[in-house]
């Protein structure tokens, strides 16, 4: 089973990699007769590629939710060592 799935995997990439080998050929040939397409074409798919990368990003984290999981937060010196205005005054009317 596992033989079929690596022979799949490569057959895969070497399709990938012929399309791959295709897309130069285009783009060298496209640049070598000046045409504007062999950049504009490159640069648009980019450019959209990153833009659509940039929008999940944002999509991704405005609409994620987080539970709140574990303990709550304590101050390094224990629950005791949050000082707050009200626990100062009440040390002090305590004398402690």
């Amino acid at each position: 089973m596992s033989n079929l799935a690596d022979e799949h995997s490569r057959v895969l990439g070497g399709i990938v990699c012929l399309g791959a080998a295709l897309g130069v050929a285009l783009f060298l040939y496209g640049i070598s007769i000046g045409s504007y397409w062999a950049i504009a074409i490159p640069v648009t798919a980019v450019t959209l590629f990153v833009l659509g990368l940039v929008f999940w990003v944002g999509w991704t984290i405005a609409t994620i939710q987080v539970d709140p999981s574990g303990d709550p937060l304590v101050p390094a010196g224990g629950p005791s060592a949050a000082t707050t205005p009200e626990a100062e005054k009440s040390e002090a009317d305590t004398g402690e």
